[in-house]
């Protein structure tokens, strides 16, 4: 019998892996980083359950580290096989992996230089040589059309709306005579879109669906989005103070840029300089340039008319150290937009450390902050966190955007899902923490009547 095994993303927002078996050939949906508290993070040092190397395939939702970024240590540790993917997604992939073994041999090399590792020496999980060499794996597939890959697999996607070559991503089983269509959520996206289409309802009915549920337990504010960014940022620049966003490379930054533009071409705000100090974002606004068949069609109309969507006035992309450098010795009130989105790693690390003492600055959060995270524990009210080794008092101004997030909550889930021609024959809830999840299911079970159920970490189910 064909079987579903939860490897990640079970319990935690992070981590996603699920694994399909199905007449001797084993098929991988997404291969996530574990992300937050060290419980989880540690995982990603732990052999997987099943051998890499018996996997034929991996098929990506998109290319968030927490859905790919485990790939080079699965290549490192024997898989062979072939990794699917929108031509988005893999130019996205060439990008986020070098950069993200790069950030952990940085990381390593830190804890080294400065001693505060409980290992000698601190190791990376992967480098970012090792994370090139994954990339030969990679296949860009048109991932809107049906691919049969073997007698026993089938793959299709839809637009997902929730980053550039997101896909929600159906696979049909097929073994002993019987069909199973599976249905991956991957991440959701939000109603309605500023760049990207808006998720897909699929016409076919399926059997299972494995459903995300960040927001399982929340509703994103109903304000206006541009209004409450002007003003965040020109009360910070009023008192001379600097804006630092901790801010996702891939999606987030590019929203916001659109958005800047928006606003200082409508007056709405004054122009200030904008500073994007992330190598890694600056590409992927690039490829958001460059991937037209993923733009929702109010970005189709910009584009005709001449309009430089990701373009604000006084925008400096810092790709050099010592351009990042500069910006630790302001004179003016400026927005530093920069990786990691969590405050996990990256050069916001070193802003944060400038900024959070002085309480003329501010920090603002415009994405979901996981449990365990340093971009949690700032947003939650703590004194004071550890950096580099030593504890950064928290005296700036703290400020959260959640309507930003590219995560549907509860209500747009919950209308996507009444659009299905059928409910599924059971929907499992993933990619939550434990109290979103739960909530989403009982949502989904009182209001819709649907067969939901939150899997466990490592729990096999037979198709």
């Amino acid at each position: 019998m064909a079987t579903l095994t939860f490897l990640g993303a079970t319990g935690t927002v992070t981590g996603s892996k699920y694994l399909l078996e199905a007449g001797g050939e084993r098929l991988m949906v997404d291969c996530g980083l574990f992300q937050g508290a060290k419980e989880l993070r540690l995982r990603n040092w732990n052999p997987l359950p099943i051998a890499p190397a018996s996997i034929q395939w991996l098929v990506l939702t998109h290319a968030h580290l927490d859905h790919i970024g485990y790939i080079p240590r699965l290549v490192k540790d024997g898989f062979r096989g072939q990794i699917l993917a929108s031509s988005a997604t893999v130019d996205l992939a060439k990008i986020v992996l070098p950069d993200s073994g790069h950030l952990q041999e940085e990381d390593a090399a830190f804890a080294n230089q400065k001693g505060f590792s409980k290992h000698a020496p601190a190791l990376p999980l992967y480098t970012s040589e090792e994370a090139v060499q994954s990339l030969e794996y990679f296949r860009a597939v048109n991932a809107l059309e049906p691919l049969e890959i073997s007698p026993h697999f089938t793959i299709r996607g839809f637009f997902a709306g929730h980053i550039l070559g997101a896909r929600l991503i159906e696979v049909t089983v097929r073994e002993n005579g019987t069909i199973k269509k599976l249905l991956f959520s991957g991440d959701l996206g939000r109603f309605p879109q500023l760049i990207i289409p808006e998720p897909v309802v699929p016409e076919d009915e399926v059997d299972y669906m494995l459903l995300e549920s960040t927001y399982g337990d929340r509703l994103h504010p109903k304000e206006d989005i541009g209004a409450r960014l002007a003003s965040i940022v020109e009360g910070t620049a009023s008192h001379g103070g600097t804006v630092v966003i901790p801010s996702f490379a891939v999606g987030r930054t590019q929203e916001l840029l659109f958005l800047f533009r928006e606003l200082i071409e409508e007056k709405k705000l004054h122009s200030l300089p904008i500073h994007v100090d992330s190598p890694m974002a600056i590409d992927v606004t690039h490829l958001y340039e460059k991937h037209q068949e993923d733009h929702s069609l109010e970005l189709e109309t910009l584009e005709a008319q001449g309009v430089k969507p990701f373009a604000p006035p006084n925008l400096h992309f810092d790709k050099t150290v010592g351009e990042s450098k500069q910006l630790n010795d302001p004179h003016y009130p400026m927005v530093i937009i920069s990786a990691s989105g969590m405050a996990t790693g990256g050069r916001v690390l070193h802003h944060l450390e400038r900024c959070l003492p002085d309480h003329r600055n501010t920090i603002l959060f415009v994405g979901f902050q996981a449990a365990g995270t340093r971009g949690k524990a700032i947003q939650s009210g703590a004194e004071a966190v550890k950096m580099y080794g030593h504890d950064v008092q928290v005296r700036a101004r703290i400020e959260s955007i959640e309507n930003l997030s590219a995560h549907a909550d509860y209500g747009e889930i919950l209308a996507w899902l009444g659009r299905f021609p059928k409910p599924p024959g059971k929907t499992f809830i993933i990619h939550g923490e434990p109290t979103a999840s739960e909530a989403l299911r009982q949502r989904i079970a009182q209001q819709l009547r649907w067969d939901a159920t939150v899997p466990t970490y490592l729990q096999q189910v037979t198709l």
